[in-house]
């Protein structure tokens, strides 16, 4: 079994070849495939996380779409003083298919 430790937008996901990621807003290459950087990658029984090791492996997937995360609203309120707030807020995110670790 192999799979990867990713960086993706700030977090770090687990990616196997065949897995679909939603991820912060990636933009794709012409041909839309997204790269992502290797932190740890585990082939079987060998684990590599040296910099200079996975430095020479890629991660790529295709990308699939653009969507919009769920809407989450935040409130303020300050009691006696008649401040009231609130605001909305989507994140705009990415779906990517993982189509090779190599």
């Amino acid at each position: 079994m192999v799979y990867a430790i990713v960086r993706a937008g700030g977090r770090q996901e687990k990616v196997e070849v065949g897995t679909v990621l939603t991820v912060d807003r990636q933009k794709a290459a012409e041909d839309g495939t997204v790269t992502f950087a290797p932190v740890l990658l585990v082939d079987g029984e060998k684990v590599t996380h040296s910099a200079s090791d996975l430095a020479k492996v890629t991660v790529t997937g295709e990308w699939l779409a653009d969507t919009r995360g769920k809407k989450i609203v935040i409130q303020k309120f300050k009691n006696k003083t008649g401040y009231k707030k609130r605001q909305g807020h989507r994140q705009e995110l990415s779906r990517v298919r993982i189509t090779a670790i190599g």
